[in-house]
């Protein structure tokens, strides 16, 4: 199974969304290199993708498993997502990514493309409408 891990970061009341290549829009994830924690691998992504940091908050994270397809076969895939709170910095996008929206939580999950993801943003803002100011 590949593991990834991902943020769903939240600045000033809004949620970050990135459009990957494909078309879809979804969080700033990616895959956990060897030796690294999940924490660890979605604060990477997330620098290597927007070229943001964040601040994750403890108490939140959210694993969802999907099947893709690479050369003709089925792959198994599990995702862990974080809540982090952005820095303020500008998005700089990585080549993997043709935009990028900051989205209030209704916006955000319009825009969303799938399900999964849809579920996450709504976990993650229940949590933090339960926890903290946004």
């Amino acid at each position: 199974m590949e593991k990834s891990a991902g943020v769903v970061v939240v600045s000033e009341g809004k949620y970050l969304l990135l459009k990957y290549e494909a078309g879809h829009w979804d969080f700033p994830k990616g895959h956990l290199e060897e030796g690294e924690s999940a924490r660890d691998a979605a604060l990477r992504e997330l620098k290597e993708e927007a070229g943001v940091a964040a601040e994750l908050i403890d108490g939140f994270s959210h694993r969802i498993t999907y099947f893709f397809t690479r050369e003709g076969k089925r792959v198994p895939k599990e995702v862990v997502f974080f809540v982090g709170r952005g820095d303020g910095h500008p998005v700089t996008l990585s080549h993997e990514h043709t935009d990028f929206v900051w989205l209030s939580f209704d916006d955000a999950l319009e825009r969303l493309t799938y399900n999964s993801a849809k579920g996450v943003l709504r976990k993650a803002h229940d949590f933090l409408s339960k926890n903290e100011k946004r």
